[in-house]
């Protein structure tokens, strides 16, 4: 669409470049995601994401109970003002700030929001669990096109998971257990407690009905969108998913790659060398700050697949960010598609398959044949 056939909405007026963004708090990490939309179809280019170490999740009082301490609420506040600094140099007006389990289950919340708000200027929405799902079920929408499809969406944070069975757009089952790589970390793998790291995961997982309510919907497809999962699939990508001991360390990484997905087998080969002694050698490259939590994330995924039966999951690289920009633009966009976005990466991921002279020629007339415009 030519910029002369955009109509001038209040939206377009008050947001004349078309960027937005949001701020995802995490356990671990703190998110910024921009975004760059087509005013009209909500179709939209991830420009930019930033992340900082915040690790809100690490000053714990007990096993059901968490303070964010004044050395985490000052990491936090930083990396805020950086943030802040981020949007003002880029004019972007339009953020929304969200905050997950670390802060829905902090002692001292308010006390920590209301310095945010005095000391940043930013007001932060804590979702419940529930909404952390659907808005990550919203996410994972823009990357795959599973639309129409019965989707389980699987999101490891570093304090909680949440669960998610939608089809069409809709969810029609949200869970959120307080089950995070952060914490397992913490309450088990930091004193060597692997087998009771298991049985804790399988206890929580079984009374919380999850599995019945899960296999009595049905699902047709697994889509993991955490940090966690992207990094297994990362480790998998490189080789050590398979059986065998060879690597390929210089596997080229990024968006344009065909497959995002790994199998139930090679989740347990992962797990598997994780787990022994010579993964000092190589995690710490391999996932740089998520090094220390990778393996409680690991494990908690393969029980969640062997309880739920689940066969292979795929890899959204959107997640809860693009999902709480995602809801925003179905709002204020007159022609919003849902799927538009994924038909768009399925076709990015279709010509990457082109390596040669004719590669931008075969991109054009497989745009054309997805008939989905360019922003």
């Amino acid at each position: 669409m030519s910029a002369a056939s955009v109509p001038l909405t209040p939206q377009l007026l008050s947001n004349p470049n078309n960027l937005h963004a949001a701020i995802d708090m995490g356990t671990n990490s703190f998110k910024l995601h921009i975004i760059q939309a087509d005013p009209s179809t909500g179709k939209f280019l991830s420009l930019d994401r930033f992340k900082e170490p915040v690790l809100l999740g690490q000053s714990t009082t007990g096993s059901s109970s968490l303070l964010i301490s004044s050395h985490a609420q000052a990491r936090a506040i930083a990396a805020l003002r950086n943030f802040s600094r981020l949007l003002k140099s880029s004019s972007i007006a339009d953020c929304r700030v969200v905050a997950t389990s670390a802060v829905r289950e902090a002692v001292n919340r308010k006390e920590f929001l209301d310095r945010v708000e005095e000391e940043v200027g930013m007001t932060v929405e804590v979702l419940s669990g529930e909404d952390e799902g659907k808005y990550v079920y919203m996410g994972v929408l823009q990357f795959v096109p599973h639309c129409q499809k019965l989707v389980l969406c699987i999101d490891i944070g570093g304090g909680s998971t949440e669960f998610v069975v939608g089809c069409g757009g809709k969810v029609l089952y949200a869970a959120s257990l307080r089950l995070g790589h952060v914490v397992l970390t913490q309450e088990f793998l930091r004193n060597g407690e692997l087998l009771k790291m298991r049985e804790h995961v399988r206890k929580v997982i079984q009374e919380s009905g999850l599995v019945e309510k899960v296999r009595g919907i049905g699902f047709e497809v697994v889509v993991g969108s955490s940090g966690t999962i992207r990094a297994i699939e990362k480790a998998v990508l490189r080789g050590y998913g398979s059986g065998s001991h060879q690597v390929d360390e210089d596997v080229l990484l990024g968006d344009s790659r065909t497959d995002w997905s790994f199998s139930r087998e090679e989740l347990s080969n992962v797990v598997q060398r994780l787990g022994g002694d010579e993964s000092k050698t190589w995690r710490g490259k391999l996932f740089k700050r998520r090094s220390e939590f990778i393996f409680a994330g690991a494990v908690l995924l393969e029980e969640i697949v062997d309880m739920l039966g689940i066969a292979g999951i795929d890899v959204s690289g959107y997640a809860l960010g693009e999902g709480i920009i995602a809801e925003k633009l179905a709002r204020v966009c007159e022609h919003y598609d849902q799927e538009l976005n994924a038909r768009w990466r399925s076709v990015i991921r279709l010509t990457s398959k082109f390596n040669n002279k004719k590669g931008m020629k075969s991109a054009a007339q497989c745009a054309a044949v997805s008939k989905v415009p360019l922003i």
